[in-house]
């Protein structure tokens, strides 16, 4: 190894060389570096000299040995580029060069060799590639492919997934004209032309076009295009953009929308009431039915309102709690029969159902409303109701009725056969013509009991009555003049309180004997002790006429006797004249009105009945 001794002055000028550099011999040591070198690859206390560069850097190339002994001939060449790591274990790129060392006689004694730090333009260079990789793959997840357009050369250029959008092969170069013959004719093409031309004559960019090409092997698609002008210095030199395939986006929401519609045909469609409710109780969603219901023509007057915006507010704060209980517990109501009130008063009968809508995490954002009107099943089934109760009280009257004509006609019959019995066999003239007599009265008495069944039966089976409007206060005067002769010999004192214009809705005939009935009742039930008042008053409440008649008779043990009360032949005083069919004969005209009675008595102080006629039937 040849020894190059280095005066101070060099030594000096070597330490201060701005880029790192090191001088190595004919054997690849290395003699001497710059301070810069030291800086990067040795600490201080490191002494590099006699040491072999490539034991130094052992990743370096082996081929490199072959160019630094061209350099040791006098022929230098590049040496490439080389990754290695500084003092701080940090990735350094260099790009090496070398050059022949002469010593003062023009003798190749080694070579120099400088390293140029390219770590900044390597990392950009990696960074550059990673971000058109992800780029490009971007592209290919996406389907959004880049295009560029020169102007001054009139060069159009597609990227890899554009040319894949358009389905032509990549060799394929593009121009204006064959790149807007791609889009479909029509509203397509005519779209994409303006837009090129509004950017190249304005300025202006487009964006988010979705219209439709059709591509080299003649398939149909639909894409999104975007782009923009670009300038140099104020001038335009370009237009660059983007090219999505959106095709299955737009199929996917195309069959959307008509599963949409074909839902939202089917539920305005329903017979009952549909609504989605968001976790606030708020509409989200109604159909036509529940439109109707709330009055209103378009939905948009209801979405986003809740029940207390809808419904008074106590059935709205039910209906909240019940949504709660729904979204909070996850078990829907099903088929429950509710009572909707609107803000008009207005009463609604509903099956209701109410179902939470659940997400992916098991938890409920909001519930499904159901609701079917049965309002007029409701009525039907009240009328249906009234009908059965009416036919199970006929029945009973039947019953009632059949037992009494079976007990009156077997009583009457028996009395006959006995008295014809008698008849036969008495001897005596003088009492065969007291039997007479008495077969006489009997058959008078089975006429009265014929006659009285014959009533009740008319009542019962004249179920068309016409009803007429009748003035109470009038109708009571003319029944007083009929029983005036009876009313004065048991010294009787009507008090008529009913006023002059009160009217009830009765069949006349029935309101006649009902008047009748009552007042010779109050008569005939008199106190001994005293003179006989009636007193008759009326008024009107909750679709009914009551007519009141009042007196200070002897009055009925109600405990005792008030279930009987209206039954025919029941009597409660010892009274010669009663018979027991009067008031059962004006309970069933009552009743055959629609109407109703009620009594109150103290047995010594007088009875009180309330007779109800319906305004309203």
């Amino acid at each position: 190894m040849i020894k190059v001794p280095l005066t101070l002055n060099t030594s000096y000028i070597i330490n201060q060389l701005p880029t790192p550099t090191a001088f190595i011999d004919t054997d690849y040591n290395i003699v001497h570096t710059s301070n810069k070198w030291k800086s990067i690859f040795s600490n201080n206390s490191e002494n590099y000299k006699s040491k072999s560069l490539f034991k130094l850097f052992p990743h370096l190339s082996p081929k490199w040995k072959m160019v630094l002994e061209n350099c040791f001939k006098g022929n230098a060449q590049p040496m490439g580029i080389h990754k290695t790591k500084n003092i701080n274990e940090e990735e350094l790129w260099f790009e090496w060069s070398n050059a022949p060392w002469y010593d003062s006689d023009e003798n190749i004694v080694g070579a120099i060799i400088q390293l140029y730090d390219i770590t900044d333009s390597i990392n950009n260079e990696i960074e550059l590639r990673k971000k058109d990789l992800q780029l490009q793959q971007q592209a290919e997840i996406t389907k959004i492919g880049r295009w560029e357009y020169d102007l001054k050369d009139n060069k159009l250029t597609w990227c890899t997934t554009t040319k894949a959008i358009h389905e032509v092969p990549p060799h394929f170069k593009p121009n204006i004209e064959n790149a807007l013959f791609y889009y479909k004719e029509g509203h397509s093409r005519n779209a994409i032309s303006m837009a090129l031309f509004e950017a190249q004559d304005n300025g202006k960019a487009w964006s988010n076009l979705k219209l439709q090409i059709i591509t080299a092997n003649g398939n149909e698609k639909w894409v999104m295009a975007s782009g923009k002008p670009v300038y140099n210095k104020g001038e335009l030199v370009g237009l660059v953009g983007t090219f999505q395939d959106i095709h299955n986006q737009v199929e996917a929401d195309i069959k959307s929308l008509d599963n949409e519609k074909l839902l939202r045909t089917l539920i305005d469609n329903l017979p009952v009431n549909v609504y989605i409710k968001d976790t606030e109780s708020r509409k989200i969603l109604v159909n036509k039915a529940e439109c109707e219901f709330l009055g209103v023509d378009n939905p948009e007057d209801i979405l986003g309102k809740s029940d207390f915006e809808l419904y008074p507010k106590e059935s709205a704060i039910k209906s909240r709690e019940e949504d709660l209980r729904v979204m909070s517990t996850l078990k829907p109501v099903i088929g429950k029969e509710t009572i909707n009130i609107k803000l008009d008063g207005k009463e609604t009968s509903f099956l209701s159902s109410k179902i939470p809508l659940l997400n992916n995490k098991g938890i409920a954002y909001g519930l499904v409303g159901i609701s079917l009107d049965i309002s007029k099943l409701k009525e039907k089934e009240s009328e249906l109701r009234n009908i059965i109760n009416i036919a199970s009280i006929q029945n009973k009257k039947l019953l009632n009725f059949a037992h009494i004509v079976s007990h009156n006609l077997r009583s009457h019959s028996a009395n006959f056969s006995m008295l014809l019995n008698f008849l036969e066999s008495e001897p005596d003239e003088e009492e065969k013509v007291r039997i007479i007599g008495m077969l006489s009265e009997a058959s008078n008495n089975l006429l009265d009991t014929l006659d009285n069944l014959n009533d009740v039966i008319s009542i019962n089976t004249h179920t068309n009555i016409e009803k007429q409007k009748i003035n109470l206060h009038d109708k009571v005067i003319s029944v007083n003049q009929n029983l005036i002769s009876y009313l004065f010999n048991n010294n009787a004192t009507i008090k008529n309180n009913i006023p002059t214009n009160f009217n009830v809705k009765s069949v006349p005939s029935y309101l006649d004997n009902i008047l009748t009935n009552f007042i010779t009742n109050s008569v005939r039930y008199k106190d001994p002790n005293r003179k006989p008042i009636i007193t008759l008053s009326a008024v009107k409440k909750n679709n009914y006429s009551i007519l009141t008649i009042a007196d200070n008779g002897l009055g009925i043990d109600l405990e005792k006797y008030g279930k009987k009360l209206f039954g025919m032949y029941k009597t409660f005083h010892e009274h010669k004249d009663a018979k027991g069919i009067g008031l059962y004969i004006t309970k069933n005209q009552i009743d055959a009105m629609n109407g109703k009675v009620e009594v109150t008595s103290k047995v010594g102080e007088g009875t009180e009945f309330k007779i109800f006629f319906n305004d309203k039937d």
